[in-house]
Protein backbone atom coordinates (compact mmCIF):
# COMPACT_ATOMS: atom_id res chain seq x y z
CA UNK A 1 0.00 0.00 0.00
CA UNK A 2 1.26 3.46 -0.95
CA UNK A 3 1.26 6.00 1.88
CA UNK A 4 1.58 9.78 1.65
CA UNK A 5 5.05 11.14 2.55
CA UNK A 6 3.39 14.04 4.43
CA UNK A 7 1.60 11.54 6.67
CA UNK A 8 4.89 9.66 7.24
CA UNK A 9 6.68 12.87 8.25
CA UNK A 10 3.80 13.92 10.50
CA UNK A 11 3.81 10.51 12.23
CA UNK A 12 7.61 10.66 12.60
CA UNK A 13 7.36 14.03 14.38
CA UNK A 14 4.47 13.15 16.66
CA UNK A 15 5.73 9.71 17.69
CA UNK A 16 9.44 10.52 17.80
CA UNK A 17 10.40 7.60 15.53
CA UNK A 18 12.40 7.19 12.32
CA UNK A 19 10.96 7.57 8.81
CA UNK A 20 11.14 3.84 8.10
CA UNK A 21 9.28 2.98 11.31
CA UNK A 22 6.66 5.62 10.57
CA UNK A 23 6.17 4.30 7.02
CA UNK A 24 5.86 0.69 8.22
CA UNK A 25 3.37 1.69 10.91
CA UNK A 26 1.17 3.47 8.37
CA UNK A 27 1.34 0.53 5.98
CA UNK A 28 0.49 -1.93 8.79
CA UNK A 29 -2.43 0.29 9.86
CA UNK A 30 -3.76 0.35 6.27
CA UNK A 31 -3.15 4.09 6.00
CA UNK A 32 -5.14 4.85 9.18
CA UNK A 33 -3.08 7.66 10.75
CA UNK A 34 -4.61 7.49 14.26
CA UNK A 35 -4.13 3.71 14.47
CA UNK A 36 -0.51 4.05 13.31
CA UNK A 37 0.15 6.86 15.80
CA UNK A 38 -1.24 4.78 18.68
CA UNK A 39 0.94 1.81 17.67
CA UNK A 40 4.05 4.00 17.44
CA UNK A 41 3.41 5.68 20.79
CA UNK A 42 2.98 2.30 22.45
CA UNK A 43 6.23 1.11 20.87
CA UNK A 44 8.03 4.32 21.87
CA UNK A 45 6.84 4.10 25.48
CA UNK A 46 8.00 0.49 25.65
CA UNK A 47 11.44 1.62 24.51
CA UNK A 48 11.30 4.47 27.05
CA UNK A 49 10.80 1.91 29.85
CA UNK A 50 14.00 0.14 28.77
CA UNK A 51 15.95 3.42 28.74
CA UNK A 52 15.01 4.10 32.37
CA UNK A 53 18.17 2.48 33.73
CA UNK A 54 20.65 4.47 31.64
CA UNK A 55 22.69 7.14 33.43
CA UNK A 56 21.74 10.79 33.13
CA UNK A 57 24.75 13.05 33.69
CA UNK A 58 23.94 15.98 31.43
CA UNK A 59 21.01 18.37 31.52
CA UNK A 60 19.83 21.83 32.45
CA UNK A 61 18.47 23.89 35.32
CA UNK A 62 15.22 25.67 34.48
CA UNK A 63 12.94 28.01 36.42
CA UNK A 64 9.37 29.21 36.18
CA UNK A 65 7.97 32.27 37.98
CA UNK A 66 4.22 32.76 38.27
CA UNK A 67 2.93 36.30 38.78
CA UNK A 68 5.97 37.28 40.86
CA UNK A 69 4.58 35.24 43.79
CA UNK A 70 5.52 31.59 43.16
CA UNK A 71 8.70 30.22 41.62
CA UNK A 72 9.97 26.75 40.85
CA UNK A 73 13.46 25.71 39.86
CA UNK A 74 14.48 22.20 38.81
CA UNK A 75 17.44 20.19 37.57
CA UNK A 76 16.44 17.98 34.65
CA UNK A 77 18.97 15.42 33.45
CA UNK A 78 19.51 13.44 30.25
CA UNK A 79 22.31 11.33 28.77
CA UNK A 80 24.00 13.78 26.37
CA UNK A 81 24.69 17.51 25.96
CA UNK A 82 23.17 17.28 22.49
CA UNK A 83 19.72 16.40 23.86
CA UNK A 84 20.08 18.87 26.76
CA UNK A 85 20.32 21.70 24.21
CA UNK A 86 17.29 20.68 22.13
CA UNK A 87 14.08 22.75 22.18
CA UNK A 88 12.09 19.62 23.19
CA UNK A 89 14.21 19.08 26.30
CA UNK A 90 14.02 22.75 27.29
CA UNK A 91 10.25 22.67 26.74
CA UNK A 92 9.93 19.63 29.02
CA UNK A 93 11.97 21.36 31.75
CA UNK A 94 9.72 24.42 31.51
CA UNK A 95 6.51 22.36 31.72
CA UNK A 96 7.86 20.48 34.74
CA UNK A 97 8.81 23.76 36.49
CA UNK A 98 5.22 24.93 35.87
CA UNK A 99 3.93 21.67 37.37
CA UNK A 100 6.05 22.14 40.49
CA UNK A 101 4.97 25.78 40.91
CA UNK A 102 1.31 24.83 40.50
CA UNK A 103 1.07 21.53 42.41
CA UNK A 104 3.75 21.94 45.12
CA UNK A 105 5.10 18.37 45.28
CA UNK A 106 7.40 17.45 48.17
CA UNK A 107 9.36 14.58 46.59
CA UNK A 108 10.50 13.61 43.09
CA UNK A 109 9.55 9.90 43.41
CA UNK A 110 8.13 7.47 45.97
CA UNK A 111 11.70 6.28 46.62
CA UNK A 112 12.53 9.80 47.87
CA UNK A 113 9.90 9.70 50.64
CA UNK A 114 11.80 9.46 53.95
CA UNK A 115 11.38 6.09 55.69
CA UNK A 116 10.01 7.74 58.84
CA UNK A 117 7.25 9.51 56.85
CA UNK A 118 6.36 6.24 55.13
CA UNK A 119 6.26 4.39 58.49
CA UNK A 120 4.05 7.08 60.01
CA UNK A 121 1.50 6.83 57.18
CA UNK A 122 1.60 3.01 57.29
CA UNK A 123 0.84 3.07 61.04
CA UNK A 124 -2.09 5.46 60.52
CA UNK A 125 -3.48 3.24 57.73
CA UNK A 126 -3.01 0.05 59.82
CA UNK A 127 -4.87 1.69 62.71
CA UNK A 128 -7.67 2.79 60.37
CA UNK A 129 -8.03 -0.73 58.92
CA UNK A 130 -7.62 -2.69 62.17
CA UNK A 131 -11.17 -4.09 62.04
CA UNK A 132 -10.82 -5.45 58.46
CA UNK A 133 -9.78 -9.05 57.64
CA UNK A 134 -5.98 -9.51 57.30
CA UNK A 135 -6.01 -10.28 53.54
CA UNK A 136 -8.06 -7.14 52.87
CA UNK A 137 -5.91 -4.93 55.12
CA UNK A 138 -2.79 -5.43 53.00
CA UNK A 139 -4.46 -4.65 49.66
CA UNK A 140 -6.52 -1.73 50.91
CA UNK A 141 -3.54 -0.45 52.92
CA UNK A 142 -1.26 -0.34 49.86
CA UNK A 143 -3.90 1.61 47.95
CA UNK A 144 -4.40 4.11 50.78
CA UNK A 145 -0.66 4.68 51.18
CA UNK A 146 -0.25 5.17 47.43
CA UNK A 147 -3.19 7.60 47.39
CA UNK A 148 -1.77 9.54 50.38
CA UNK A 149 1.52 10.21 48.56
CA UNK A 150 0.05 10.59 45.04
CA UNK A 151 -0.22 14.38 45.22
CA UNK A 152 2.99 14.80 47.25
CA UNK A 153 5.22 12.99 44.72
CA UNK A 154 5.98 14.81 41.45
CA UNK A 155 6.07 11.70 39.22
CA UNK A 156 2.71 10.35 40.45
CA UNK A 157 0.85 13.68 40.24
CA UNK A 158 -1.67 14.21 37.44
CA UNK A 159 -0.06 16.38 34.78
CA UNK A 160 -1.63 19.87 34.96
CA UNK A 161 -2.07 20.36 31.20
CA UNK A 162 -3.47 16.84 30.59
CA UNK A 163 -4.90 15.09 33.64
CA UNK A 164 -5.38 11.85 31.70
CA UNK A 165 -1.70 11.13 32.39
CA UNK A 166 0.73 11.34 35.27
CA UNK A 167 3.88 13.46 35.20
CA UNK A 168 5.89 10.24 34.84
CA UNK A 169 3.89 9.27 31.72
CA UNK A 170 4.36 12.80 30.35
CA UNK A 171 8.15 12.49 30.81
CA UNK A 172 8.16 9.03 29.17
CA UNK A 173 6.65 10.56 26.02
CA UNK A 174 9.73 12.83 25.83
CA UNK A 175 12.03 9.85 26.51
CA UNK A 176 10.44 8.13 23.51
CA UNK A 177 10.83 11.32 21.44
CA UNK A 178 14.49 12.04 22.33
CA UNK A 179 15.69 8.44 22.54
CA UNK A 180 17.43 9.14 25.85
CA UNK A 181 16.68 8.53 29.50
CA UNK A 182 15.45 11.67 31.27
CA UNK A 183 15.17 12.19 35.02
CA UNK A 184 14.32 14.96 37.46
CA UNK A 185 17.27 15.22 39.83
CA UNK A 186 15.96 17.87 42.24
CA UNK A 187 13.61 20.83 42.55
CA UNK A 188 12.81 23.76 44.81
CA UNK A 189 9.59 25.75 45.09
CA UNK A 190 9.36 29.20 46.66
CA UNK A 191 6.15 31.05 47.51
CA UNK A 192 6.08 34.69 48.57
CA UNK A 193 5.57 35.00 52.33
CA UNK A 194 5.74 31.23 52.97
CA UNK A 195 8.74 29.75 54.75
CA UNK A 196 9.37 26.09 55.43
Amino acid sequence: MKVDIKEIKKLKELAGVGLTDAKQALETAGGNFEKALEAMRAKGLTKAEKRGDRETRCGIVDAYVHDGRIAACLELNCETEFVAKTPDFKELAHYLAMQIASMNPLYVSLEDVPAEDMKKVKKEVEKELADKPAEMREKIGEGKIKKHFEEKVLLTQKYILDDSKTVEEFIKAYIAKTGENISVKQFKRIELGVTE
